[in-house]
């Protein structure tokens, strides 16, 4: 795949990847020629030296308001924010008015008199990032809600690929782990999907969501079938939280069958990859053998890429509030 020049601050502010409405709730309903230009600009954005600052959103401000633990989303968003040239405020969850009993929406409303300029939110029930743009007139950026999606990881995954393979059309991507409870998962089903990659899901039957076969991919319950010629084994955390306790079998069980050891990666393709959107559990959903593999795991890169992929994200969505055109 050939690689762009490289970006220049002054020249390029206005090369942004425009999305077709005010917000990224998620990935469904994004057409390809949109996914396309986000990956494209945050390759761009990869390629600049780890210390380079831009000023195009400068002038803007950006709430993160995190309701549910994060390290590598809450992070990277408040650095691709700043890198970008925007001011960050995070929103302290713990010591803020939401432990005295706020509403969702009065907190809204609050943050909204604010005004911010873009607002990233992760929330632990579905639909609330878009419960959140209902009622703010910033741009909502959705940072994970509940079990439904997490556009930014999904995007950060297939560049991470797109940068390692030049490709993703065609390519076979097996999907392992907590399927029901992943809003990654989800994501990454329709992104993948829409740049043509062939999608597999390898999963417990009591983590595999009803109908998931809609979603247009092949559902495995055994290992083997599932890696069989995969050039690409994504892993996925067990989400304990989200369960009721009858899901799945012991840790050590779970990994007996459905952990990714080096016997079971071996009946992938010769040179197939490993993923995780992280946390991970090591012992669990993945050896540290493997996690821990240069060569084969592409574990780091994803974080390393997710900052560039956040800045192609926010100034997609503030670009526009400061008046530049495409």
């Amino acid at each position: 795949m050939a690689r762009r020049a490289p970006l220049d601050s002054a020249t390029d502010c206005n090369g942004f990847a425009p999305l077709a409405g005010k917000h990224l709730l998620g990935i469904e309903g994004l057409d390809r020629p949109c996914v396309e230009a986000l990956l494209e600009r945050a390759d761009a954005f990869a390629d600049l030296p780890p210390r380079a600052r831009l000023d195009h959103l400068n002038g803007l401000t950006v709430f993160t308001v995190f309701f549910e633990n994060s390290t590598r989303t809450r992070v990277s968003f408040d650095l691709a924010a700043r890198k970008i040239g925007a001011s960050v405020v995070n929103v302290p969850i713990s010591t803020s008015s939401i432990k005295k009993g706020e509403s969702l929406l009065d907190t809204a409303l609050t943050l909204n008199a604010m005004h911010p300029d873009i607002l990233v939110m992760r929330h632990p029930n579905a639909g609330a990032a878009l419960l959140l743009a209902n009622y703010v007139d910033a741009a909502v950026v959705n940072a994970g809600d509940g079990r439904h999606e997490h556009p930014t990881q999904a995007l950060l995954d297939a560049l991470t690929i797109r940068r390692r393979l030049g490709r993703i059309e065609g390519l076979n991507i097996t999907i392992c782990g907590d399927i029901t409870n992943s809003r990654v998962a989800r994501s990454n089903i329709h992104l993948l999907s829409i740049l043509g990659a062939n999608l597999r899901l390898v999963a417990p039957p009591t983590l595999v969501p009803p109908q998931i076969s809609a979603m247009g991919v092949e559902c495995y319950h055994d290992m083997a079938a599932g890696l069989a010629g995969a050039d690409i084994v994504m892993l996925l955390r067990l989400q304990q939280e989200r369960m009721q306790g009858a899901e799945t079998p012991s840790q050590r069980e779970y990994f007996h069958l459905y952990g990714l050891t080096a016997e079971k990666l071996a009946l992938a393709k010769a040179e197939a990859l490993i993923m995780h959107p992280g946390p991970m559990n090591r012992g669990v959903e993945i050896s540290s053998e493997l996690a821990d593999d240069v060569e084969r795991s592409l574990i780091t890169a994803q974080v390393e890429i997710g900052v560039a992929v956040r800045m192609a994200c926010l100034e997609s969505l503030g670009a526009p509030l400061l008046g530049r055109a495409q």
